[in-house]
């Protein structure tokens, strides 16, 4: 069972292109993206061909346009995968998105589920029939009938061409008969190894596309990153912006960027006014403790005088201070 399979399985190097001729001729619609299919209705048919009958169509809403909507129809896919017990993780909210890798990627599993049901084989599954009871379903339906016309006239148009060919053939044989016959270039037929090698080449271009996708996704996170307010003015941030934002011809984008962040740190960092306050404090505190202890001097020998000496010193002052006192 394919409930398990890993990113490196076979399944997820499925390209775009058969993804989508799977999806509409299983049910019958005109898909041309793959992220068409990000409503969650489509899963919720291609569930309902493999398992006809558990899966409650009513409930499935092929005009969701809003994520609200959408979210209800991966509800009842989850519903019916736990009936199921089929234990996928659902990225509900990714898948929403429209994004076209991640939608992608779901849609590659679900090939591989289906087709490991019965060999991917379908009893008599009318998909028009079942999509009628969504809600939606009969515009789908309408939608993909300009398409169905248009592929019969395109099928009728090669008989009819086919007819006017075999008819020049035949006159071409004719009058080659009559004229010596020209030696011409070999037309390659193609063959098994032709065939090959298309297929090949598709695998490679579809790979090649989903590694592209995936790395367009991180550069897009580190660019909504580097747009938060708390870091976006840091130089670190503007050297990354300056280099995703270069062109083709900025070579020396990576020298610039280092230029910038070099430039920044060589930038002396302004003293603040509570660091100059936290300087002086020394000084004040040391001048504090001066005044202290010439008190605390003058205290001591003030106590330490005796009386005579006291009259003695009062009596000098008397006779300094008025030059008619006679001592």
């Amino acid at each position: 069972m394919a409930t398990n399979i890993g990113m490196m399985d076979s399944a997820y190097f499925v390209g775009r292109s058969e993804i989508l001729a799977w999806i509409n001729s299983t049910l019958q619609l005109n898909l041309s993206k793959v992220e068409e299919a990000a409503s969650g209705a489509i899963q919720c048919q291609l569930m309902d061909a493999v398992h006809p009958g558990i899966v409650p169509m009513h409930k499935v809403n092929f005009d969701a346009k809003t994520e609200y909507e959408m979210i209800q129809n991966y509800k009842v896919l989850q519903d019916v995968f736990n009936k199921l017990k089929i234990t996928k993780h659902i990225e509900v909210n990714k898948l929403v998105k429209g994004r076209p890798l991640d939608n992608l990627e779901f849609m590659q599993w679900m090939k591989r589920y289906c087709d490991s049901v019965n060999g991917g084989l379908l009893n008599n599954y009318n998909a028009l029939e079942r999509r009628e009871a969504c809600k939606g379903g009969k515009d789908a339906s309408k939608r993909t009938a300009p398409m169905q016309a248009s592929t019969k006239t395109s099928t009728a148009a090669p008989k009819t061409q086919s007819s006017h060919n075999t008819r020049r053939n035949d006159q071409s044989s004719v009058h080659s008969t009559n004229q010596p016959v020209k030696t011409g270039r070999p037309v390659s037929s193609g063959g098994p190894d032709y065939d090959k090698q298309i297929t090949e080449l598709k695998l490679s271009v579809d790979s090649l596309e989903k590694e592209r996708d995936f790395y367009f996704e991180k550069l897009r996170d580190i660019e909504m990153l580097c747009q938060c307010p708390e870091i976006e003015h840091l130089p670190i941030v503007g050297a990354i912006q300056r280099i995703l934002y270069a062109t083709v011809d900025s070579a020396s984008v990576v020298a610039e960027a280092q230029a910038m962040i070099a430039q920044q740190q060589k930038r002396p960092e302004p003293l603040s006014p509570i660091h100059e306050g936290a300087e002086d404090m020394p000084k004040i505190e040391s001048q504090k403790r001066k005044n202290i202890l010439t008190l605390e001097v003058d205290a001591v020998a003030n106590s330490t005088l005796s009386p005579r000496q006291r009259i003695s010193d009062a009596s000098d002052v008397h006779c300094s201070g008025s030059p008619l006192v006679s001592c």
